[in-house]
């Protein structure tokens, strides 16, 4: 019989680490800014229009930008969502984990009820990676890392965002937010002790905002 259910709906963004990204967009704009000094040095006498003359050089600046960042947007939007029932602890087989902080006594109160899943069930690690792999229209979490594979029985959910963050830096992508809702009857869960204990953050490379 189900006790009760955790989930952790999530919302993100992923912004370039660069300062801008190579889209047809950004390229009209620069042409167009260039606009200007393109006419004055098209007046300018043919000794004056060398090679190193202000435009030619600003001209290849941006060539080198545009080259150099590839064809990426600036700015992608994920969306994770993820949910798993609650039972008693030996049903279960292990604790409940939020957010890397297990509620064992260990990280947090003990709590009697534990989580039903193949890895540890941590569902806002689960809906952040969703998050991450969706932003980058990349396979899901349950086709990288299927719930039939032995290997990931019990498994510690970081391993998924340690993939998930290789993956986005890969790209050329920082976190710019993370938005995360977390709902559940029980146990009571104060946001900002687990946000203080949880790794997420550091795992991430991200800030933690107070």
């Amino acid at each position: 019989m189900s006790l009760g259910v955790v989930t952790a709906p999530i919302s993100l963004h992923l912004h370039m680490a660069t300062a801008m990204a190579p889209t047809p967009t950004a390229r009209l704009l620069a042409t167009l800014l260039a606009l200007p000094a393109a006419h004055a040095y098209a007046q300018l006498p043919a000794a004056a229009r060398g090679a190193d003359s202000p435009v030619v050089r600003a001209s290849r600046r941006v060539d080198a930008v545009t080259a150099s960042l590839g064809s990426e947007p600036l700015l992608r939007i994920g969306h994770g969502y993820d949910i798993h029932r609650m039972a008693p602890r030996e049903e279960a087989g292990q604790p409940l984990v939020i957010s890397g902080v297990s509620f064992d006594g260990s990280d947090a109160p003990d709590f009697e009820l534990g989580c039903i899943a193949h890895s540890d069930g941590d569902v806002v690690y689960h809906s952040v990676v969703d998050a991450i792999l969706g932003a980058l229209t990349l396979p899901d979490i349950g086709q990288l890392f299927p719930d039939n594979d032995p290997r990931l029985r019990g498994a510690n959910s970081e391993i998924f965002m340690f993939e998930a963050y290789k993956r986005m830096r890969e790209r050329g992508y920082l976190i710019g937010n993370v938005d995360v809702t977390l709902i559940a009857q029980r146990p009571r869960v104060n946001v900002r002790a687990v946000a203080s204990l949880s790794p997420q953050c550091t795992r991430l490379n991200t800030d933690r905002v107070p």
